[in-house]
């Protein structure tokens, strides 16, 4: 996509992925608004709102789970012969046919990242719905304490020696969404993801410089999701992935920017807390690469706790590059998004950023940053009290 139309695309896109997550916050649906989904899950979902009818939540579904599991290794003890209990329970992530089999692939339904990644299999609402995928939001004050007026890379050709005149603070903003495209490749697991992320730093308050967007960040990644089914302490292991990202910033030398990464995703989750773990590799670009080193700088890998209270979620991430001694480098991000008032779908958000690589031109640049603004959508849903 030529990054000159990805902003009206993003905005359009967003509005498809919006709509659906408006429409379910609504506290009282109509009739006509449950038969207009065509989805059929969104569908009984929208009818089950409408009835009041409170579906099990995750602890009900993981003891359903436990039972069945329990039941099918009894089963497979009294008739099989040895080993075979363990390639059935092998088998248990991939088919399920009988009542006990469809239980345990209801194991988390409701939890925290089901809700995203539609994980349990009657959570599945079918392919090309767009969601929101990470935070949506708007900050008008973004900070820094250090701007980076020589953005510099090992590479010379992709190193600026004229001054770039940013001023400290500035607007950030964020689109994202995804869609799936493929379900249940194997079984009823194995979900196909596509996902796309827009974030963009605007010197809105610089008019001595005509006001530019400073940088932005494009992030299209494509994620083959699966179910999984186990447990660390009070911890329950939901999703493992697997997949390939890229990141860009569309702009020709000396400011190019980019990598090209391969990317693991494991997620655990625990009543209101969840922890998504992804450690990548990079894929190199040779002598054609704009970035020498960012894995030593962005890192090798991040975690992102988070954590919802009522209608408050945060957030912390941290990253690092994996190395010791000069190569030892990394990040954090704290993130609160808060209600602004009852009857606003949006929230309040509060980032604070520190460390190396805010965006990708800063990639080798060490930095503190403050936002504050507005969120559309945070990770997960706001429980309403």
């Amino acid at each position: 996509m030529n990054p000159m139309y990805a902003p009206t695309a993003a905005l359009a896109l967003l509005a498809l992925a919006s709509a659906p997550a408006l429409a379910q916050s609504d506290a009282d649906p109509s009739l006509e608004t449950c038969v207009a989904i065509e989805t059929d899950a969104a569908r009984l979902a929208c009818y089950d709102t409408l009835a009041r009818r409170d579906s099990a939540g995750p602890l009900e579904a993981d003891l359903a789970a436990a039972r069945a599991r329990a039941a099918r290794d009894a089963q497979a003890g009294d008739d099989a012969a040895p080993g075979r209990g363990r390639a059935r329970r092998a088998n248990d992530l991939f088919r399920h046919d009988d009542e006990i089999g469809q239980a345990l692939a209801n194991a988390g339904r409701g939890s925290l990242l089901d809700s995203r990644w539609e994980l349990a299999r009657d959570s599945k609402l079918g392919i090309f719905n767009f969601r929101v995928y990470k935070p949506v939001y708007l900050m008008p004050a973004f900070w820094t304490s250090r701007t980076n007026e020589l953005p510099f890379s090992p590479n010379p050709d992709n190193t600026v020696t004229q001054a770039t005149g940013q001023e400290a603070i500035e607007t950030k903003f964020q689109l994202s969404f995804k869609t799936k495209a493929v379900e249940n490749l194997f079984g009823d697991n194995g979900d196909l993801w596509m996902g796309y992320t827009q974030s963009s730093r605007w010197q809105v308050y610089n008019a001595d410089a005509s006001r530019p967007f400073r940088e932005t960040n494009y992030e299209p990644e494509i994620l083959l999701v699966f179910r999984n089914a186990y447990s660390l302490g009070d911890w329950k292991g939901r999703m493992a992935a697997i997949g390939i990202n890229h990141q860009s910033n569309g702009r020709g030398d000396p400011l190019s920017r980019s990598w090209n990464r391969i990317m693991f995703n494991i997620g655990l989750d625990r009543e209101d807390w969840a922890l998504m773990l992804r450690p990548w590799i990079r894929v190199s670009d040779g002598d054609d690469d704009d970035n020498p080193g960012m894995e030593d700088y962005i890192g090798r890998g991040d975690a992102t706790l988070t954590h919802v209270r009522g209608r408050n979620e945060f957030s912390l991430m941290a990253r690092h590059s994996l190395r010791g001694g000069d190569r030892s480098h990394g990040a954090v991000q704290f993130d609160w998004g808060f209600p602004i008032h009852h009857s606003l779908p949006m929230r309040g958000r509060l980032q604070l950023f520190h460390g190396y690589g805010e965006s990708l031109i800063d990639y080798n640049h060490k930095a503190t940053y403050l936002g504050l603004g507005v969120s559309l959508q945070e990770w997960f849903e706001p429980h309403v009290d």
